[in-house]
């Protein structure tokens, strides 16, 4: 039997207490993944597996200017220099960096295929290829070096690593981060840059900034993927304690699209964005395994049709389906809707610790002015050392001749170091330099060359010490620095943010109006964005305050303005008859509304683009010219093109729970969130997608519970209410639904937006047709019926006649009449007998032989 070795008594066991052993060396395992894998640090936002990629990168010199190599060499050099783990976790890292849907700012440009948002994996890293992106070599690896961060050996002594890049931009916040260490968890959203980069500066100006104003300049996440966010509070939460939920949806429009095989116009939920971190096909294949199971009712078919413009999920809807309710089922039981749980982890000075978003700025700042005075320091020097070499070289050139003697006397280079240092009164180094001198340098043109760069240098070296002696100027510095980034990589938001509607008969709570979607779509037409300001053309002029105005706008497309107290003049009489207009100058006012100046005008063409303009753009003029056109006022590429104005909206102040209903010339129409236009940029939006041949013919504000009333060319009225169920809220790039059905030579002739609970008893309805003939009506005339219904007949005439116009009038009101003759006639209401909806009306007797009328406006 063998002999048992007697450890304890050579004394090369120590005793120790099982738990003590066990708490010593899990503590020291938590801290070893806690520090050296799963926290990233506050100061350059990196885990030390990115931060060595981007390290091994930059020492390959895979530059943004550089060709692409593969991602194997790349993967064999952070194994074999810095990174001794598995070679598949490194390559994952360097995929992550890539793949613009999981960072914000991808910090590594990828030549391949990195996967996709539908969790398809990426090639395998002998086929990809890969380098630096810009953003990443500016902001991270541009002031690389000893002198403005610390090196340390790596894992065998035989390289060194840097401990932190010298970031220039708070990744940490731009591309998030999440990971899981030993008790503890990190989880950080992506922000925009330009935001960051605002907060950032806000700070360094004012660092006591109240967090309200801080939270203004960076207002929530921004996600690389886009989405909705639909609660400040969570938000708000995050930012103050470090810890916090934030529900963040998917971006999804409705829209009618055609059915197969000729079957009826189908309507659709179409989704375009989905939150942050969502599996496309797996959301894909829950939604449809939901269908099948029966616990999402209302779908008849799923169809992924993204490609390389976008993402685009059609989830087409059953004929008796609502698209509301499916809807809410998509929100309550998939991943359409889902909270980001934020959790502002992240390593300070090698310890975990929970910061709030001003922390994390601040520590950012810190780092950076750190940052700048190591290199700042570092560059002083070597400009001293510099300055100090060409002073002897300068003094040796203007005492030429004495050192071509020293130098023929001298036996040798160590004399002739002796001889300089004493007849010159240069110091060992200068004389060094002059020995070493080529014998270029003492040439003319060689010797300004040097003047110059002393000069250069001595500027330079006055520029760092007043950077070094003053921490105003080194803050000035950031500020510069960040601006340029901004600049160069800052981009628009992605992510919006939006606050749901609150509604006055109930006082939900925020979870449970955040349970319940929109009626329709959850574009921000359905709600109010809390962050982003309403922009304004820029040429727009700026007004010390408001001034109260008349707008006038004319039958030929002619505006202007003038103040309230000075009288317009009146182009109808008060009388109770038929007359005829002066009309020499062959335009006449349709509409003319109060105003102030600093009110926006939203100008509709009839290729379905909305284009700003203020009403201090319109000129002031008080005689009777007729103004400028309207046109005039749009971008030149308008002018120019066959596109004009078709209609114009002045819009209020508060636009909350106001729509705009846009009418085409072939019956169909849209409700799109009065919210939308004020937004509209000086190159304009798109507000409706038109089909072949169609075109933007009218656009009126209307609210919910007003009621639309439609008249044909063939005399049909139809009236239906402004709600969700008649008319969903839709996106600006969503297209039109049928008004109503129009024969094969009708059209439109008239729309009219009317609160019946306002002036149904004291408003009347008064159709005319081309050939003269008069019909007012009661406005209760057409009955109530439904979008898309084919109306009732209200006025009856031969074939060679047609309805040429509808208005809703006060009683007491005048029509104008502009005929085929260019005559102008003003028509009293009281001259016009009230009649049903049968018969033909009243002809006006004032008609010319073979005159007709061609248009009808409500006298202003």
């Amino acid at each position: 039997m063998a002999k048992q070795l007697n450890l304890l008594s050579a004394g090369q066991v120590i005793p120790t207490a099982l738990h003590a052993e066990m708490q010593q060396s899990y503590l020291e395992y938590a801290m070893s993944v806690i520090v050296g894998r799963a926290l990233p640090d506050v100061r350059d936002g990196l885990k030390p597996v990115h931060r060595r990629i981007l390290y091994a990168m930059h020492e390959l010199g895979l530059t943004p200017d550089r060709p692409y190599r593969k991602c194997a060499r790349v993967v064999g050099d952070v194994l074999g220099k810095y990174h001794p783990h598995g070679d598949q976790a490194v390559y994952d890292a360097l995929v992550r960096m890539v793949q613009d849907f999981s960072s914000r700012y991808p910090l590594v440009a990828g030549h391949g295929n990195f996967g996709s948002v539908d969790n398809d994996p990426p090639a395998a890293m002998r086929y990809t290829e890969t380098r630096l992106a810009a953003v990443g070599q500016e902001s991270l690896l541009g002031e690389i070096g000893g002198a403005t961060v610390d090196f340390i050996p790596n894992f065998d002594n035989s390289q060194e690593e840097p401990v932190v890049l010298p970031a220039q931009l708070p990744i940490l916040l731009l591309n998030g981060c999440s990971g899981i260490a030993v008790g503890m968890a990190t989880n950080i959203p992506p922000h925009n840059l330009g935001e960051v980069v605002d907060g950032l500066i806000a700070l360094i100006d004012n660092p006591d900034l109240p967090d309200e104003k801080l939270f203004k300049l960076i207002p929530g996440p921004d996600f690389p993927t886009g989405g909705e966010i639909w609660d400040l509070e969570g938000i708000k939460t995050a930012y103050s304690t470090g810890r916090g939920t934030i529900p963040v949806r998917g971006v999804t429009k409705i829209e009618e699209i055609e059915g197969k095989r000729g079957r009826h116009r189908r309507t659709a939920i179409v989704c375009t964005e989905l939150p942050f971190q969502v599996n496309k096909a797996g959301w894909i294949e829950k939604l449809a395994d939901l269908c099948t199971h029966g616990k999402i009712e209302g779908i008849s078919d799923i169809r992924d049709e993204s490609d390389r413009s976008g993402m685009r999920v059609v989830i087409e809807l059953k004929r008796e389906a609502s698209a509301s309710v499916v809807m809410e089922q998509l929100y309550t039981q998939t991943a359409l809707q889902s909270s980001f749980g934020v959790i502002l982890l992240g390593l300070v000075a090698g310890q975990p610790r929970q910061l709030t978003l001003r922390e994390l700025l601040q520590e950012f700042l810190q780092f950076r002015e750190q940052t700048l005075k190591r290199l700042y320091t570092h560059e002083l020097q070597e400009t001293e050392t510099r300055l100090h070499l060409l002073e002897g070289l300068l003094q040796a050139l203007n005492n030429l001749d004495l050192v071509i003697r020293i130098l023929r006397e001298s036996a040798d280079g160590t004399a002739a170091k002796v001889s300089f240092q004493s007849q010159l009164g240069l110091s060992e180094t200068q004389a060094d330099a002059i020995l070493g001198m080529p014998m270029r340098r003492i040439t003319s043109l060689e010797g300004e060359k040097l003047r110059q760069e002393h000069q250069d240098l001595t500027q330079r070296r006055h520029s760092l010490q007043e950077l070094l002696g003053s921490r105003d100027a080194l803050l000035q510095a950031i500020k510069q620095h960040l601006r340029n980034l901004k600049r160069k990589y800052g981009d628009k938001r992605r992510t919006r943010i939006l606050t749901p509607k609150k509604s006055p008969k109930s006082a939900k709570t925020g979870a449970q109006q955040l349970s319940k979607p929109a009626p329709s779509s959850v574009k921000a037409s359905q709600a109010e964005e809390a962050t982003l300001p309403l922009l304004t053309p820029k040429s727009a002029p700026k007004a010390a305050a408001p001034e109260k105005v008349i707008l006038e706008f004319s039958h030929r497309g002619y505006a202007k303005r003038y103040p309230i107290g000075v009288e317009a003049k009146p182009r109808t009489s008060t009388s109770k008859k038929v007359e005829v207009l002066d009309n020499s100058g062959g335009d006449f006012i349709l509409e003319r509304l109060k105003a102030q100046t600093d009110q926006l005008l939203v100008a509709f063409t009839r290729q379905g683009k909305a284009y700003p303009v203020t009403v201090a753009q319109i000129p002031n003029i008080t005689g009777t010219e007729a103004g400028k056109p309207l046109v005039s006022f749009l971008p030149a590429a308008v002018q120019k093109s066959a596109d004009s104005i078709t209609a114009q909206l002045l819009l209020e102040e508060n636009l909350e729970g106001t729509d705009v209903l846009l009418l085409t010339r072939r019956g169909r129409i849209k409700r799109l969130a009065a919210t939308e236009l004020p937004r509209t940029s000086g190159r304009g939006i798109t507000c409706i997608k038109l089909i072949d041949g169609d075109e933007l013919w009218q656009a009126n504000l209307a609210k919910v519970g007003e009621q639309l009333i439609l008249c044909t060319s063939g005399g049909r009225l139809l009236r239906f209410e402004v709600n969700d169920e008649q008319l969903p809220l839709m996106g600006r790039a969503a297209g039109p639904k049928p008004a109503l059905r129009l024969g094969k030579q009708e059209r439109l002739v008239g729309a009219e937006v009317v609160n019946y609970a306002a002036v149904e008893k004291s408003a009347e309805l008064l159709l005319v047709s081309e050939l003269g003939y008069v019909k007012k009506m009661p406005l209760d005339t057409p009955r109530i019926a439904n979008r898309g219904d084919i109306g009732t007949q209200s006025m009856q005439f031969n074939n060679t006649d047609g309805v040429v116009g509808m208005v809703v009038a006060p009683r007491g009101a005048k029509v104008l009449l502009l005929t085929s003759e260019e005559r102008l006639l003003s028509l009293p209401l009281e001259a016009v007998a009230l009649s049903g909806k049968d018969g033909m009306g009243d002809r006006i007797s004032q008609l010319h032989r073979q005159e007709q009328v061609v248009s009808v406006t409500l006298a202003p």
